[in-house]
């Protein structure tokens, strides 16, 4: 096989299909919009596994989501938060700001 041969030949071996448009990713960087509106509750209801027992003491002491989501552990120790529980909120506010997990309602 001549040199020009087996480049066209793995030219069309890793060429784009027809149906997609070269250029563009099959993924989207940006988080989508939920319908529903996540509170601190619904949150934590979603992480479960005891977590859901300091709603009333995030709420009172972090106010929203969007605070919630960029709490550091220090801050989650300071309000007594055990620490398998801070794990488990900070691993599920990470997945929550990425896309990757919401809870389900």
């Amino acid at each position: 096989m001549s040199w020009r041969q087996f480049i066209l030949f793995y030219r069309r071996l890793f060429s784009t299909p027809s149906n997609v448009v070269p250029g563009s990713a099959s993924f989207s960087s940006k988080t989508s919009s939920y319908a529903v509106k996540v509170g601190i509750p619904e949150f934590l209801n979603g992480v479960g596994k005891g977590v859901e027992a300091h709603v009333e003491k995030l709420e009172s002491e972090i106010g929203d989501i969007q605070k919630l989501l960029v709490t550091r552990t220090l801050r989650l120790k300071k309000l007594g938060i055990p620490c398998k529980q801070r794990k488990l909120i900070l691993k599920y506010a990470h997945k929550y700001r990425l896309g990757l997990w919401r809870p389900q309602v």
